[in-house]
């Protein structure tokens, strides 16, 4: 006897402040990726799908997103932030002796 079939997993990926389409807040938003894999005899051999999805954390509405969007989201996420420039000194050098 053969058993097989498939099995879900969910990934978190991010934490976001969108405006919900839903309910109209600025909220925060659960960046989430579900992989559903193949299994054979319970044991998970390869992923048969991939999809990307945003739940509000407000109202609970969920909504899917391409793989692309996805992405840039959680780039704009981890990108760090400019760092401040320094004041330049106006006048003497002082490295000048």
């Amino acid at each position: 006897m053969i058993i097989w079939g498939t099995r879900s997993y969910i990934y978190q990926l991010a934490m976001l402040t969108l405006l919900c389409g839903r309910c109209g807040n600025p909220a925060a938003h659960a960046l989430r990726k579900r992989v559903m894999k193949f299994t054979l005899f319970f044991i998970p051999l390869f992923p048969i799908s991939t999809k990307y999805s945003t739940q509000c954390t407000f109202c609970g509405a969920q909504s899917q997103v391409p793989k692309e969007q996805a992405l840039a989201l959680q780039a704009q996420i981890a990108a760090p932030a400019a760092p401040a420039q320094q004041p330049q000194q106006q006048g003497a050098n002082p490295y000048q002796n």
